[in-house]
Parts: C-alpha cells; sequence; structure tokens
C-alpha cells in the first residue's frame, strides 16, 4: 500500500533528519534503552507522549486525505505517522501511532469519534453478560494491522531511535467501555468497582488477559520497550487505586516475564507503593506530580519519566519552554535513569517553535 503516500512523506524516507551526523545516529537507540536500565548516559533521553500526529503538519497534511482510524489501521501510514516526529526533532524513541481502544474493538466492543469530540463506543457494556461475549482469543490476529506496522517502522528505524509499544490499562479502558465513551466525569467503573466487585474483576481480568496477549506481540514485533498508560488513575481515591488499577497493571507486567522493559504511566496517581510494585522499569510523572517528589517515593533503580507541562508547548514562548525544560534536566541531574518526557500528551495546538525549542534544550544538555 505503499501509493497510498505521497512523494514528501512515503516509507522510503528515512527514520532521521537529514542533518543529523551519521555518528549521532547509533546512540540514541542505545541512550534510552540505557536510562530504562538506569546506567550512565550522556545526556537524558527525550520522547514525548502524542508526540506523533496532531500539531505536525505532515500528519495534518495526512488528515486532509485519510480519517484517524484509516491512519491507524493502514500500517503503511501508522508508520509514517510514527516516523514524522522522530526525522524531525531526532527524538529518541518512536512511538507507535495507535489508540488504546483498539483492544477492546479488537475483543468486540468497536469505538468511533464523536462530531463534536470525544470517543463514543458502539455500545455500553452493562453486566456480566457482555464482558464474557467480549473475546480474547485471536486478538492477535484481529490486531496484525499493528504487528504489521511495528515491522515497517522498525525496518525504516534501523536501530537509530527505540521502538516503543504501548497499551491502556485495564482500569482506563473498563472506564471507555462501561460509560461507553468519554464521559464528564466517567462514573460507572469506580460504581462497578465498589458496589459489584465481581462484575468488575471479571471485565479488568479479561482486559488484563487481553493486554497481555497485545503486548507480548508487539514485543515480538521488535519493539525496545512498552508503555502502559493509566491516564484516567487519578479518578481512584488512593485507598482504591492499589485494588482498581495497581493490581492489573503488576499483572500485566508480570506476564510480559522480563521480555521488555515496560514504562508506567498513570496520570494524577500518587500511591507511590503500588506504582513501584508494578514492577515496571520506568515511572512516568505528570506534570501537577513535581519530580522531586517522585524522587523521593521512586527507588533509585527504577527510572523517572517526566514531566515539561505541555500547556506551556501552545502558550509560552521558545525561550520559556527551553528554560523549564532545562529547570527540570538540572533538578535530576543527579539521578541516574531519567527521560525527559512531558506531563501528558502534546496538545493539538502546540507551537512548532516550542516543539523544537524542547528537543535542542535536552539534546544539547550536558
Amino acid at each position: 500500500m505503499r501509493d497510498l503516500l505521497t512523494d514528501e512523506t512515503k516509507l522510503t524516507a528515512r527514520g532521521v533528519a537529514p542533518s543529523e551526523p551519521a555518528s549521532a545516529e547509533r546512540p540514541r537507540r542505545q541512550r534510552m534503552l540505557d536510562a530504562l536500565g538506569c546506567s550512565p548516559v550522556d545526556r537524558p533521553p527525550v520522547w514525548l507522549m502524542r508526540q506523533a500526529g496532531r500539531c505536525l503538519p505532515e500528519y495534518r497534511a495526512l488528515k486532509e486525505k485519510y480519517s484517524f482510524r484509516q491512519l491507524v489501521q493502514t500500517p503503511e501510514l501508522a508508520a509514517e505517522v510514527t516516523l514524522q516526529p522522530v526525522r524531525r526533532f531526532n527524538f529518541d524513541a518512536a512511538i507507535l501511532f495507535s489508540d488504546i481502544l483498539v483492544v477492546p474493538e479488537a475483543m468486540g466492543q468497536g469505538y468511533s469519534f464523536r462530531e463534536g469530540g470525544g470517543v463514543e463506543m458502539d455500545f455500553v457494556l452493562r453486566d456480566g453478560g457482555g464482558i464474557r461475549r467480549l473475546k480474547v482469543d485471536g486478538l492477535g490476529e484481529r490486531l496484525d494491522y499493528v504487528a504489521r506496522a511495528l515491522k515497517l517502522i522498525k525496518a525504516e528505524l534501523r536501530g537509530r531511535a527505540a521502538l516503543l509499544g504501548f497499551a491502556g490499562s485495564p482500569w482506563t479502558l473498563a472506564n471507555f467501555m462501561l460509560d461507553g465513551g468519554s464521559a464528564t466525569p466517567h462514573a460507572r467503573a469506580l460504581q462497578c468497582f465498589r458496589s459489584d466487585p465481581v462484575t468488575y474483576e471479571a471485565l479488568a481480568g479479561k482486559l488484563t488477559e487481553a493486554t497481555i496477549e497485545y503486548l507480548r506481540m508487539q514485543i515480538a514485533c521488535g519493539v525496545d520497550a512498552v508503555q502502559i498508560f493509566d491516564s484516567l488513575g487519578g479518578l481512584l481515591p488512593r485507598e482504591d487505586f492499589e485494588a482498581a488499577s495497581g493490581r492489573w497493571i503488576r499483572a500485566i507486567v508480570s506476564g510480559l516475564r522480563g521480555r521488555a522493559p515496560v514504562i508506567v504511566y498513570s496520570k494524577g496517581t500518587r500511591d507511590w507503593n503500588s506504582l513501584v510494585r508494578t514492577g515496571a522499569r520506568a515511572i512516568g510523572i505528570d506534570h501537577e506530580i513535581t519530580l522531586a517528589e517522585a524522587a523521593l517515593h521512586i527507588p533509585p533503580a527504577t527510572a523517572i519519566q517526566g514531566n515539561l507541562d505541555p500547556a506551556l508547548l501552545a502558550t509560552g514562548e521558545p525561550g520559556a519552554v527551553a528554560a523549564e525544560a532545562t529547570r527540570l534536566l538540572e533538578q535530576m541531574r543527579s539521578r541516574r535513569g531519567f527521560i525527559f518526557n512531558l506531563g501528558h500528551g502534546v496538545p493539538a495546538d502546540a507551537r512548532m517553535e516550542n516543539l523544537e525549542a524542547l528537543a535542542c534544550a535536552v539534546q544539547k544538555f550536558v
């Protein structure tokens, strides 16, 4: 399907910026792997959540021709979008362009996007009968388009940058599935967890099984690490986090059996014991939690990832972005295993000059 791509965006383009010296190509992947292992690095590696898509002009050009779902489900297009930010900014890692909701879709509960914004599931998951109808067997075959995209990306990167896979946490997926899509606020998952724990555990258990299979498939396709997005973790009171989310993330990490490093990002969560007990190689920190607080609770053998406020990329000036990035880098200078990232995803209205300033600040940090 390479004819789907224009001359400007075809996959034969290199996975690095043309101006990057050959001597600088190889260390980027190793830099990311070393940081995940809390080994010494020349500088912290940098990649950004939601770096693929949204604000990039080359992505917007593709969005004029293809829907989001077409981009996700067409391996050549998903690979192209994944590679775009790595070419433009020389990030140390590429993260697969996809969506956490491909797992519920592969299990039998599809999703779409509302015209006014947000996600709508094909139906609302209401009871144990609906959960029993969700299918885990054959999940890998139904998500074969992801495997094909990863193989294309891996071939194009040629070891220059690390390749990251990902999946949503059972708790976060359960919120979308039980509410029937985006909701303000999400409420039915917490209600189910508290009032009908048997039903909640049946759903979380099935999602855990599906996620293990999905991430194993990604690892088999050559990803260097995977991230679990617990984007709605902060909806849980601290006393409920372990039972509703933490234990299921821990089961996923355990089920991967060390085949690849795992990064756990749980937005708004301060149950440090539960996060550390997941067995994650790195813990992502959102921008509402300081890196200093995180460093007090996360042991030195676990990497820390974060945590520039993404709003600054839209509302700030390049100098302010560079200064804040440098401040965070200086704060973590003495800590091995620091990976620079945002505290959430790149906003759609992020300015290119601000992303360039961020990348430059990290890449020149000594």
